[in-house]
């Protein structure tokens, strides 16, 4: 029950930070470097998306029944590319206005998105030998660095 309970922390935090820097930001569209990073961001995440069935995919950092370990596109480089795709768009919002609010949301959500995908590597490794393995040679988020 706890691990139910910290999984919807970490999502209710993710959503709340986002939307929090979305609202903060709201001038991002005139900005053509935030906006090509923000889309660069977004196509990342249609790209993503299309190595990972969205019957497969969940938001919440736990395992649906019945999903597949993916180790094809972005996957075979990052294990976190939804993560990624994120940290691009919101990076691209927050460069309208570089402050010191701006920073601390960015960070907090970094924070939160890496706990979210500790968990998530937890309960891979502990279904999936496999897993364990994939770790060894793929990044957690910035391909070939972090």
């Amino acid at each position: 029950m706890k691990e139910k309970i910290y999984s919807k922390v970490l999502l209710i935090l993710q959503f709340t930070i986002v939307l929090l820097l979305l609202i903060a930001n709201d001038s991002f569209f005139s900005n053509l470097v935030s906006m090509f990073i923000f889309t660069l961001g977004t196509l990342f995440g249609i790209y993503t998306l299309c190595f990972n069935r969205i019957g497969n995919f969940n938001i919440a950092p736990e395992i649906k029944q019945n999903s597949k370990f993916i180790k094809t596109g972005p996957y075979k480089y990052i294990r976190h590319p939804m993560y990624f795709s994120l940290f691009l768009m919101i990076g691209g919002v927050i460069l309208t206005e570089i402050d010191i609010l701006n920073i601390v949301f960015y960070f907090s959500l970094i924070i939160v998105l890496y706990l979210k995908a500790k968990k998530e590597e937890k309960l891979w490794s502990e279904k999936l030998e496999e897993y364990v393995e994939y770790k060894k040679h793929t990044k957690m988020f910035i391909p070939f660095v972090f």
